[in-house]
């Protein structure tokens, strides 16, 4: 159900405002201007100050709060703000505002918020009150003989009128006549029943209505649920119907007259909220990647240099033992460059190695036995992955004799050709780590994997095995989200293939464990970010980066650890 809610308020009460509390001295001029030698004045900020309240006391003065503190002292017991304005002939916006000023004198009254709910018609529904409703109007402008549908259609009600009146079975439609379909009366006369519950609302009588006539009403926009938020007034501790003005500041005048001793000033507050300063703001995006990277510095990695977008087929598929009729290839997941089409510099001893490992096997593997061609290889493309920059920095580390232990890290943008919708972009950005050295296994992946998201705050962790080209074994790792209230997928993982390493030049006793996951997802559970495309791309509210929080402070309630499947 809608409701419609009116709510009168002009001022706010002086513990909720907005207000600075620098405490540097400033100054305006009064009546002139000082270095003409006319009258000025200091104003002296007081912390927490509430210039809303010091408007709030001028209008205390005025007429409507007048009149509503006489009526006040005469009333037995306490005023509705809604029944005193009708009395005095005002809108109840102006009486609200009369409270909400002698409000902010103090004890002077005391207003309890009231709400009050009533049915009001829209301005269709008055329509209807007065003139019938669209049914009955067709089914009185149908003569004896009949009506043409088509001259019947062109009348201000036809169309809706039309409709209901047949759903009424009112009125029918013979199609075989000579002059096209004709509108003919099925009953001799309607009651109008639209109109006469429209009338009731009107005459304030909704109460004799059903729950379902009401439904009725309000599908077909005729009716509305009015809340109206009135205020109860009662006497206060100090009240008075001579309103005694409080100061909202200090002029040299009463420093001098000493008439600032016999004054009222106004309290300090000191809850309220200061100003804002104006400074940079980091995107949430931002935020969370300088988070991953400085788990990845803390854990002793190196950052991969990953500057290159645009890949080759070679790097991004080929050196990852991935087969070139692979579904991922196909211009429906990848973004091939027309220009440059090719990438002309290759390492081409490494290249004869990969060619033989895809083509003939090797390093005790079948391979794939294919035609592998170099023209494949050589497509340019936006990469698809950062384990492109994680097989150029393995290849590099193969060059160094003799082998040092690595652990590489990257967080970089990848591309892909998705279908855009609220969880999928075209462009993301991939998190991925890398640790090379001697004899390495599944447990050692597993325990670097639960350390680096302990350093996440994701200490419940399940493995389940998967499948990818470049890893055996391979897992997918899921953490229990507290909020969804389920196992979710965090990332993907796995130890590189020996038909991946092996043709770099690495040693045949070195293996490389390595995961990844997305900066996105993450991000977006952080935040409560439903749909990508309000965190990332063109049509981002800016005012998100502004409001964003520097830090999360929340925490989540302790959960027994669940093992690891």
């Amino acid at each position: 159900m809608k409701f419609k809610t009116k709510l009168f308020l002009t001022l706010r009460s002086s513990g909720a405002a907005h207000c600075s509390t620098n405490s540097h001295w400033s100054s305006h001029y009064g009546d002139g201007d000082a270095r003409s030698g006319r009258r000025f004045r200091f104003r002296f900020p007081r912390p927490g100050l509430n210039t809303l309240s010091a408007l709030g006391a001028a209008m205390a003065d005025g007429p409507v709060a007048e009149l509503l503190l006489q009526r006040l002292e005469a009333a037995d017991g306490g005023l509705d703000s809604a029944e005193v304005a009708t009395q005095l002939g005002v809108e109840h916006q102006a009486v609200v505002g009369a409270v909400k000023s002698l409000q902010a004198l103090g004890e002077v009254i005391e207003a309890e918020l009231r709400s009050t709910k009533h049915w009001e018609l829209t301005e269709e529904g008055e329509e209807i009150a007065r003139e019938g409703s669209h049914e009955a109007r067709v089914f009185h402008s149908i003569p004896a003989e009949g009506l043409a549908q088509s001259e019947l259609m062109r009348l201000p009600s036809g169309k809706v009128g039309f409709s209901k009146a047949m759903s009424n079975k009112w009125i029918r439609v013979d199609k075989s006549a000579a002059d096209g379909p004709r509108v003919f009366r099925v009953v001799d006369k309607v009651e109008d029943e639209v109109q006469r519950r429209l009338q009731l609302v009107q005459g304030g009588q909704a109460e004799e209505l059903g729950e379902k006539e009401r439904s009725e009403l309000r599908k077909r926009k005729l009716l509305n649920a009015v809340t109206l938020k009135t205020y109860w007034v009662s006497k206060g501790s100090a009240f008075s119907t001579r309103i005694s003005k409080q100061e909202a500041e200090l002029s040299p005048e009463m420093i001098s007259s000493g008439s600032w001793r016999d004054r009222p000033f106004k309290s300090y507050n000191f809850a309220a909220r200061g100003v804002l300063p104006d400074s940079g703001h980091l995107h949430p995006l931002l935020k969370v990647r300088s988070q991953f990277r400085q788990i990845f510095l803390e854990m002793g990695f190196t950052e991969m240099p990953t500057d290159n977008f645009i890949e080759s087929s070679f790097w991004n598929f080929d050196a990852l033992f991935q087969p070139q009729q692979h579904p991922a290839r196909d211009q429906h997941d990848t973004f091939f460059l027309q220009d440059p089409a090719e990438a002309l510099q290759l390492p081409m001893d490494y290249v004869q190695r990969v060619k033989r490992t895809h083509s003939q096997g090797g390093y005790g593997s079948q391979g794939y036995k294919y035609n592998w061609k170099l023209d494949e290889a050589r497509k340019n493309l936006l990469r698809t992955h950062t384990t492109a920059a994680s097989a150029r920095a393995l290849y590099r580390l193969a060059q160094k004799k003799p082998f040092t232990p690595a652990k590489y890290f990257s967080i970089d943008r990848v591309f892909r050709n998705e279908t855009l919708d609220a969880t999928h972009l075209a462009e993301f950005h991939q998190i991925e780590g890398v640790v090379a050295d001697h004899g390495l296994t599944l447990g050692h992946l597993m325990g670097v994997l639960r350390e680096f998201f302990s350093k996440l705050g994701l200490t419940q962790l399940r493995f389940k095995p998967a499948y990818n080209p470049y890893t055996e074994p391979s897992m997918e790792v899921f953490s229990y989200h507290q909020g969804l209230k389920k196992w979710v997928e965090v990332g993907n993982s796995g130890i590189f293939r020996p038909e991946m390493l092996l043709p770099m030049g690495l040693p045949e006793n070195v293996s490389v464990i390595a995961w990844g996951l997305s900066l996105e997802r993450p991000t977006m559970i952080k935040y409560g970010i439903n749909n990508i495309r309000e965190l990332v791309g063109h049509k981002v509210n800016l005012q998100m980066v502004y409001d964003s929080p520097l830090c999360r402070l929340d925490t989540e309630p302790k959960t027994p650890q669940t093992q690891a499947a």
